[in-house]
């Protein structure tokens, strides 16, 4: 076999080893419910759970809890099938969070509260039309 080969040949199975690695890391969105039987069962982090933010009738947020240091903050979740849940995020609020339209939490449980590592926010288009 040629040089060339040889290389082909290990490149290919060095991105099979590649693909087959991050495959792992897919994950799909879930609810608060099956979050936590997943976490019940060993799975402790990288659950996604995708909602929105807890509103009052007023369509105000409501159950965003900033630490008094403002370097993390808890937030109450509602997921698609109306469960809420409180959630903690490590780390400063991120900017406009308040007006995003849906929110992505990536983390785990730990006891009966989610514990985000990373928040994802579908923010409202700039390119919607207004309703007036």
């Amino acid at each position: 076999m040629k040089k060339s080969h040889i290389l082909g040949i290990v490149v290919i199975a060095v991105a099979i080893m590649i693909l087959i690695s991050t495959a792992g890391d897919a994950s799909s969105y879930v609810s608060f419910e099956e979050a936590y039987t997943m976490a019940e069962n060993g799975k402790t982090n990288k659950i996604h759970v995708v909602g929105k933010l807890k509103k009052n009738q007023q369509n105000e947020i409501v159950g965003i809890e900033p630490s008094a240091d403002m370097l993390s903050f808890s937030f109450i979740m509602v997921d698609d099938r109306n469960r809420e849940q409180k959630v903690i995020y490590f780390e400063p609020m991120p900017a406009d969070f308040k007006r995003s339209e849906q929110v992505v939490v990536i983390g785990g449980y730990e006891k009966d509260i989610f514990i985000a590592d990373k928040i994802l926010m579908k923010c409202p288009s700039k390119y919607q039309e207004e309703t007036i």
